[in-house]
């Protein structure tokens, strides 16, 4: 019987204190694991180094992972399991998306190409007008 697919956003702080070669193991490991457990990644967002709002195992920053993706609910203790494992991962959080959080994911996913079109646009634009001047 195939189980039906909700939609999450998981959000992960791995310790500051690792490497970038290792941050990438670790995100690289962890979209694996929920892919090859029936998972499928809509987007994986790396907000990096940030400063934590409160001191956790001594660290005073974490690399901060934003994760959206479908899966069967069975997934999530799964996932946050592997989490929990890992040492350089601080602190987790998984949330089911209801129809409000989704809606709202893709207003902000519209006006964020929305903006880049804009920019793209303006750059572009901009570009133009120099060759005009260099023209001249």
């Amino acid at each position: 019987m195939a189980s039906s697919k909700n939609q999450y956003e998981l959000t992960y702080v791995i310790s500051g204190v690792v490497k970038q070669n290792q941050i990438d193991d670790i995100v690289r490991s962890i979209t694996q694991y929920v892919e090859g457990n029936g998972g499928e990644i809509i987007e994986v967002d790396e907000w990096g180094n940030q400063r934590l709002a409160y001191e956790i195992d001594k660290k005073r920053s974490g690399y901060y992972v934003n994760m959206y993706f479908r899966a069967p609910g069975d997934l999530i203790p799964k996932v946050e399991r592997q989490m929990q494992i890992n040492d350089d991962i601080l602190r987790y959080l998984s949330l089911r998306m209801d129809a409000k959080m989704i809606r709202h994911y893709e207003k902000q996913k519209k006006r964020a190409a929305r903006k880049a079109e804009e920019e793209a646009a303006a750059a572009a634009e901009a570009e133009a007008e120099a060759e005009e001047e260099s023209d001249e």
